[in-house]
């Protein structure tokens, strides 16, 4: 991926927050909090700024982004805002800071929004500090709007998680290669392969804890713990799912292993989860209701009296699991949009048989759609 010079990726966030700042007028608010700390973990401040941790983001109707830091010296290399503040001048007492902040800007209707994931006794200490302010926290408020716009992904994001994607397919590869040489022996091996290869290719970590499961463990949906010193791939069905972050998006993606004589019930497995996948990547299309998708799967399972035990798919990007979550309960008006990127992950789990999954992360486009990511049902003999 070709990196961007500073000043692109200031038009970046820029015009995010310009977007972001039209539904603040429309709904006539002043200015909104977004906090992102080891309390309360909030993707926004990154999509809004750059910045990768620990601060608390202010942005107003004028358009005026302040980012008070945790860290000066790391916000100023990645932040792309008008001012930054270091925590430290206000003896890192966040709410001390964000007063200070909003003194110095000038507002019409002193509304302030701040996070609906908000604690309440910490709700209570935003509208004691900040009492000449009208503090809201509204499950449906621009917070809610920011979730939304994250979605459907601009093409720098589009660019970032195709590079995670890039990588991921590199180690895939690699997992190929030694699994059928021998060289990867036990989950712990090719867990420890995926946190080293993603370094090694510029990616910041992995997107959750790799979860390697051999055949006496694939039956679970996420297998506890992610990894052992068990055999993988032992004889049966192996299960790998794992994800690389790169610039903050993460990819998604699992991969089955079936190695040596497989059962009737085993292959039947594999058929139907691959069957599922294929006729279900047709549907993610534009203008596609997501819950389309997941009945077409429920529909091929259940035609063979089997369920499967979770949704389809989800959105990904800053967060592992985004909007849209491709289920059967999703709002009928929920429908794929150019710029998603979600995950299609058909699977099936049986205590005695092993488990199945297969996933890849798909882009929806104008035309249809890119599945950018390759991986599959490895069947070694």
């Amino acid at each position: 991926m070709k990196e961007r010079t500073r000043d692109q990726l200031l038009k970046v966030y820029a015009e995010r927050r310009d977007k972001f700042i039209q539904k603040m007028k429309a709904e006539n608010i002043d200015a909104v909090i977004f906090e992102d700390s080891e309390d309360h973990r909030d993707p926004n401040v990154r999509y809004f700024s750059g910045h990768p941790n620990d601060a608390s983001l202010i942005i107003n109707q004028s358009g005026a982004a302040v980012l008070i830091a945790w860290d000066e010296n790391l916000a100023r290399k990645n932040a792309f805002v008008d001012k930054i503040i270091p925590s430290t001048r206000y003896e890192r007492n966040t709410l001390r800071a964000i007063k200070a902040v909003l003194g110095t800007m000038k507002f019409t209707s002193q509304k302030i929004e701040i996070s609906p994931a908000t604690p309440y006794p910490k709700f209570l200490e935003y509208v004691d500090e900040l009492n000449i302010y009208d503090v809201l926290c509204k499950e449906k408020g621009v917070h809610s709007y920011a979730t939304q716009m994250r979605a459907t992904k601009d093409d720098y994001e589009i660019e970032c998680l195709k590079e995670a994607a890039r990588v991921g397919d590199l180690i895939i590869a690699q997992i190929e290669k030694q699994t059928k040489s021998g060289k990867i022996k036990t989950e712990t091996d090719v867990a420890l392969l995926i946190e080293k290869e993603c370094r090694a290719h510029g990616c910041e970590k992995t997107g959750f804890e790799t979860l390697a499961a051999g055949p006496d463990r694939s039956f679970a949906i996420h297998a506890f713990p992610g990894y052992t010193a068990g055999a993988w791939p032992g004889k049966g069905l192996s299960i790998l799912d794992f994800g690389v972050v790169y610039k903050g998006y993460t990819s998604d993606t699992t991969l089955t292993v079936a190695k040596g004589k497989l059962s009737p019930e085993q292959k039947k497995l594999l058929s139907l989860v691959q069957k599922a996948y294929d006729e279900c990547l047709n549907l993610y299309k534009k203008d596609v209701p997501v819950k389309a998708a997941a009945a077409k799967a429920d529909e091929i399972f259940n035609k063979a009296r089997r369920s499967m035990p979770h949704g389809l798919g989800h959105g990904i990007g800053l967060e592992i699991h985004e909007s849209p979550f491709v289920r059967q309960r999703a709002d009928p008006e929920c429908v794929f949009k150019p710029g998603m990127i979600v995950t299609l992950e058909p699977g099936l789990y049986d205590p005695d048989l092993g488990g199945v999954r297969l996933e890849n992360d798909v882009l929806i486009t104008e035309s249809g759609n890119e599945v950018i990511t390759r991986s599959k049902i490895l069947v070694i003999e």
